[in-house]
């Protein structure tokens, strides 16, 4: 059965995460549905009171949202609240609270938020994958791996690329590089274009001495994001270990090029 659908912005790094190549963290934002964002995010009316109610919350939360974007926090988090009471089950006024206790440095009242709304709908593969987000954040790496798994298990869950890929980060930081490698490896079998998965498997291969599998992955992490800093980096580190200086200098002129805001280096690899 085809759920209704409220319009949430992907691809924000939780605040608490360094937004580097190699330490990605996805949590769904929400966002007002005029402005065109990708609507990923099933709505679960879980409050028991059909009507009106959920209509309000709805726009009482597209209103918060616009708020939250501008950073009127304050006023964000007033009228978010209010969608809250209009519909008391709702994961995304949920959400939207747990970011704006993030963008305010509040870490543990946010992650409250996340957990409660993956509570309100225990069904839900995004809440669950923001909440195993904050938990990787916030030093619990072992835990969140249940959460992306719970994520991956909601068969409406639109994008599990974007849990395979979080999983595959917090595997690392709990000491499992075996299940990392299996949690990229699925993200890329479902889009082969998935940078954490792409930098990940290619800093994975780069630690077990595997240069030729990690050059691989590190031309396919540069054919998307040419001008990646990181990846850069890790190119002219691989190029050293395989002994190819011709391609480790050209890899060493373009990051340079990039840091002196350069536009003359070819982008060709």
């Amino acid at each position: 059965m085809r759920r209704d659908r409220l319009a949430l912005l992907v691809l924000g790094c939780l605040s608490a995460v360094g937004c580097s190549q190699l330490e990605r963290l996805t949590i769904v934002r929400p966002s007002a549905q005029h402005r065109g964002y990708t609507q990923v995010a099933p709505r679960y009316d879980v409050s028991g009171k059909p009507g009106q109610a959920t209509g309000d919350a709805v726009m009482l939360l597209a209103s918060a949202t616009m708020l939250y974007q501008r950073g009127q926090l304050d006023e964000a988090e007033s009228i978010a609240r209010k969608a809250l009471k209009s519909q008391p089950g709702s994961g995304d006024a949920r959400t939207l609270l747990g970011l704006i206790a993030d963008a305010r440095g509040n870490r543990a009242e946010a992650g409250k938020f996340y957990e409660a709304a993956a509570s309100a709908a225990p069904g839900n593969g995004i809440y669950a994958n923001n909440y195993g987000g904050w938990l990787c954040a916030n030093g619990r790496a072992q835990e969140s791996l249940a959460w992306f798994d719970r994520a991956l298990a909601d068969p409406a869950y639109a994008t599990p690329a974007l849990a395979l890929a979080n999983a595959g980060e917090c595997a690392i930081k709990a000491g499992q590089p075996a299940r990392a490698e299996t949690s990229w490896r699925a993200a890329l079998a479902l889009d082969a274009t998935n940078l954490p998965a792409l930098s990940g498997m290619a800093a994975l291969e780069y630690g077990r001495g595997a240069y030729l599998e990690a050059r691989a992955f590190a031309e396919r992490w540069l054919a998307v994001t040419p001008d990646d800093p990181a990846g850069l980096q890790l190119a002219v580190q691989i190029e050293e270990k395989t002994g190819d200086n011709v391609a480790a200098s050209r890899y060493r002129s373009r990051l340079q090029a990039i840091s002196s805001g350069s536009n003359l280096v070819p982008r060709t690899q």
